[in-house]
């Protein structure tokens, strides 16, 4: 982990070039050196965080006040730091009876503040957890008492844990899980929080800049969504190839246990969400071998959503998996033992993510687990059934081979897509496809299920989601339109942005004719495009020239009037 004071230099380098995200930062105790440790943690993530930092303990002034310094500075991102330290001595200076809902209290205080905040801003909030403090005035038997300081703080964050699962727009900074990793002495240093009300030690600050950018970076739409491990020696203890399927080591005994705990892992992975992929040099039919014979593997081939097992350099055959799946180099994990394949890829790779794992196995879990890698916003039904996409994505690649005619190609697929607004069963979708798609998005708007419910049921925004169903199967939804009425004549294309495991298919032109058809019919002349470049977006650069829009300045027109369909091989469902 990058030390405090590298982090600080980092505040004297050149952020221009890096996207900007505003960001309010109010704390209890002091949260100076915390503002610098974010933002020069943000320096390394290439993300400029510009932050405006209350005053000490102005948490409830700046929010409770409309006409506050925080709500004139606009901020996209509010972060809330209240201390376990303060929470004892509002505890110590309670009566006995307020002592055992004193929990109930601060939930109640923090809601009030969010009621506030959505009041007047759109900004999403972060608020950290509280790390435990143990006063030992009851010992142990704290545990059994409720108005304890012990088991007031746990059942705190338990409820904010559960308040948070039904807001949104509410995101928890696992400060405590933090505390678990360092231990409390190299969190917290009394002597310093004594003299200067600084709660977090300078050791401590980095491990926590690096635990709240994950949520800011997966804000920008930034999480890795797949993982690729190596096999010999990482998936399994041993060399497939020489030590043959019996001899390998995987198991509940010896060091097997640490590479079938590794697995479990990866296979949780999977079911929320994350492609798995296989990066190893073998002979393929050898390297598959365990996945279909040995009864303790945990992953199993139809766990896996491509497999690339040769004796090529892993660099060329991670950019196989990559043009497979369409995803960014930068949404990657790459897990290897072998320290020469690790510098191979971080060299021909650089944004791959190439975790140095430990010499000993049974350590690879508890030091995967400090990276937090896999970070996420949201979770929803469609994310158990990714890998089963890709493999089917992969059988449409192997019947498009077959066929000379593009056209002939799509009429087969059968392709049907249900078009309907947002609803109380699309919006965790919605809300998560914002986040993740990066390439095929024309303004890399991001939004939380709490802007999705607003959005559809603002007056003049009209909302579109498009699922894709053909012969292989369901993709599930894929597309999402928001269109804005600008005047009586005009609407806007506020949001489009696509899965782009469905790109040349034609769901372009297909999307593009249902827009032109709701236009027409409501009485719009125009329709408006903005395409907004980012670093991850130049494929879709020349998205609507391409769609017979013409350039306005810096925005698309495209006549409704006299609009006529584009061909496309899709039917509405």
């Amino acid at each position: 982990m990058t030390s405090f004071n590298q982090l600080k230099k980092n505040l004297k380098k050149d952020f221009s070039s890096f996207k900007t995200t505003k960001v309010a930062l109010l704390g209890d105790t002091s949260t100076q050196f915390l503002n610098v440790a974010l933002r020069g943690f943000a320096f390394e993530k290439s993300l400029h965080l510009d932050v405006w930092e209350a005053d000490f303990d102005q948490i409830d002034l700046q929010i409770s006040d409309p006409t506050s310094e925080l709500y004139e500075f606009e901020p996209e991102v509010v972060i809330i730091y209240q201390s376990s330290h303060k929470l004892l001595q509002r505890y110590n200076k309670s009566k006995e009876e307020k002592r055992a809902n004193l929990a109930n209290i601060e939930l109640e205080k923090l809601q009030h503040y969010l009621s506030n905040l959505a009041s007047h801003t759109q900004a999403k909030v972060v608020v950290y957890n509280y790390a435990e403090i143990d006063d030992t005035v009851f010992g142990n038997f704290a545990n059994k008492l409720e108005w304890s300081y012990l088991y007031q703080l746990r059942k705190l964050n338990y409820l904010l844990m559960d308040y948070a699962s039904t807001n949104p727009n509410l995101f928890i900074a696992d400060l405590s899980s933090v505390q678990n990793l360092l231990g409390k002495s190299n969190m917290f240093q009394p002597s310093v929080y004594i003299n200067t009300e600084m709660v977090l030690s300078l050791e401590s600050l980095p491990y926590v800049a690096a635990r709240t950018l994950d949520i800011l970076l997966a804000f920008t739409g930034r999480m890795n969504k797949c993982l690729i491990l190596d096999l010999d020696n990482t998936t399994w203890g041993g060399i497939i190839g020489d030590d043959g399927i019996e001899n390998i080591q995987i198991g509940s005994l010896g060091i097997g246990k640490a590479f079938t705990e590794l697995q479990y892992w990866a296979k949780k992975l999977k079911e929320r969400g994350i492609i798995l992929a296989i990066c190893s040099k073998n002979t393929e039919s050898v390297a598959k071998e365990p996945f279909e014979k040995h009864p303790d593997m945990v992953i199993r081939l139809d766990d896996i959503s491509v497999f690339v097992a040769n004796w090529e350099n892993k660099a060329d055959n991670i950019r196989q998996i990559q043009a497979i799946l369409n995803i960014g180099f930068d949404s990657m994990v790459f897990l290897d033992d072998n320290p020469f394949e690790r510098n191979l890829v971080r060299q021909n790779l650089p944004q791959v993510c190439v975790p140095e794992l430990p010499e000993d196995p049974s350590e690879y879990l508890e030091y995967i687990y400090s990276l937090n890698l896999f970070e996420t916003l949201s979770f929803s039904n469609e994310d158990k059934e990714r890998t089963k996409l890709y493999q089917v994505e992969a059988q449409r690649a192997s019947v498009q081979m077959k066929f000379t005619n593009e056209d002939d190609f799509l009429s087969s697929l059968e392709m049907v897509s249900a078009v309907e607004p947002f609803n109380k069963f699309n919006r965790p979708r919605v809300s998560q496809l914002s986040q993740r798609s990066n390439q095929f998005n024309l303004r890399t708007v991001r939004y939380t299920e709490e802007d999705i419910e607003r959005m559809s049921n603002q007056e003049g925004h009209y909302t579109f989601s498009f699922g894709l169903e053909d012969k292989f199967g369901d993709n599930g939804l894929i597309c999402v339109i928001i269109l804005e009425k600008k005047s009586d004549q005009e609407v806007f294309i506020d949001t489009w942005f696509m899965s782009c495991r469905v790109l040349k298919r034609g769901m372009e032109n297909f999307v593009l004719n249902t827009i032109m058809t709701f236009a027409k019919e409501n009485g719009f002349d125009t329709v408006v495009g903005e395409y907004i470049p980012t670093a991850k977006n130049q494929m879709v650069a020349g998205h609507y020239e391409s769609l017979g829009f013409t350039a306005h300045e810096s925005v698309w027109h495209l006549d409704a009037t006299n609009y006529e369909p584009r061909k496309t091989f899709i039917q509405i469902k």
